[in-house]
């Protein structure tokens, strides 16, 4: 999911976000890191865990942690403030958020002369300090320009992540917990596919489940519970709905999540939701997918983990949509979803809702 540009490599090799994390709870600290991606959770984590490692204790570390923006300095000020000494430590830690925005002032000449000044420091960087720079920007065009690419051995990517479920499995396993295939399933259609939004609320599931049953198994109703799901009126009752073709339930059940949830936001989330249901059935239509084995198509439709168990489901959800309503149902929600976005207009969201269920199953 992270890919991290390992420095110790002139190859510039890609290995895994967890065998970095390895690396640095092992000590083996490097003295520059350039966070790229618009990930900000991960990159609070992993720039705290850095944290962690340099100081024994809160107070050195707070007396030595340094937290500044891009629009507040120039690069030859962070280069000359990199260089201080730290305070009654052998290390300090300087973090720079927003360095895509770092301020570019004076004449082309004080530019190039910060810029030269920058890049020295960076062929050479202080012993005792750890720079940790930030950047939202993913650009690829920007990254290969001054002064990011002097940093392209010290990047590591946090792009959105593509995969929710894996995550959460990933996330849940790391706090000692597993997930009910039923109970994942939720989850990642409830909650916004961010690194925080999941992170946290597996932290407050976790809490609820442990005070509930024993085992360290997340259960369906965990998730009803913690989530605030409806147990009727839901995503899943709706694709079972879709799935026997019945337009008055499956406008029903949708018009009951929207009030539930906010007309916008509800309908939004039930796009999402079933722009994921219509693709992997897209997928599914290509020649000589449904014979491969079942892990393959699993990976194919970007299910993992226990999400695999559903696989099944969608198989025989093929034969009831045609590719035509297929490829007819991705488009109808194409066009609702660029109505939500103010690129189309539209009366009110239940018009919208209606007449995406009539496009679908018309």
């Amino acid at each position: 999911m992270f890919r991290y540009v390992c420095p110790d490599f002139p190859d510039r090799r890609l290995i895994s976000m967890d065998a970095l994390k390895k690396k640095i709870l092992a000590g083996k600290i490097d003295p520059v890191y350039f966070f790229s991606g618009p990930e900000s959770y991960i990159k609070e984590e992993l720039a705290l865990l850095i944290k962690t490692a340099i100081f024994p204790s809160q107070d050195e570390a707070s007396l030595n942690t340094t937290v500044l923006y891009g629009p507040d300095l120039s690069l030859g000020e962070l280069a000359s403030k990199a260089c201080e000494y730290p305070m009654f430590t052998q290390r300090k830690l300087l973090i720079v958020r927003q360095f895509e925005k770092i301020r570019r002032t004076g004449s082309k000449e004080q530019q190039k002369h910060h810029e030269e000044k920058f890049a020295a420091y960076i062929a050479d960087p202080a012993g005792f300090t750890v720079l940790v720079l930030d950047t939202d920007s993913a650009d690829k065009k920007e990254l290969d320009k001054t002064p990011f690419r002097e940093l392209k051995n010290c990047r590591t990517d946090f792009p959105a992540i593509r995969y929710p479920d894996q995550f959460a499995t990933e996330r849940a396993k790391a706090a000692g917990w597993d997930f009910e295939p039923e109970a994942l399933k939720l989850l990642v259609a409830y909650v916004q596919p961010s690194a925080r939004e999941i992170a946290q609320e597996i932290d407050k599931i976790v809490l609820y489940a442990a005070s509930k049953h024993t085992g360290n198994t997340i259960r369906a109703t965990d998730i009803y519970d913690c989530v605030g799901i409806s147990k009727t009126y839901n995503v899943f009752e709706l694709e079972k709905a879709l799935a026997e073709r019945n337009m008055r339930l499956s406008s029903g059940i949708s018009l009951m999540i929207m009030d539930r949830e906010g007309h916008k936001e509800g309908l939004g989330n039930i796009v999402r939701y079933l722009t994921t249901f219509f693709m992997r059935l897209w997928k599914l239509s290509a020649p000589g997918v449904q014979q491969l084995p079942q892990g393959e198509i699993a990976r194919l439709l970007g299910m993992y983990g226990k999400q695999e168990f559903f696989v099944r489901n969608y198989l025989g959800y093929m034969k009831k949509f045609s590719l035509t309503e297929t490829e007819s149902a991705i488009r109808a929600l194409r066009e609702t979803d660029a109505a939500l976005k103010g690129l189309r207009p539209y009366p009110d969201e239940q018009f919208l809702l209606l007449r995406l269920m009539q496009d679908i199953l018309g």
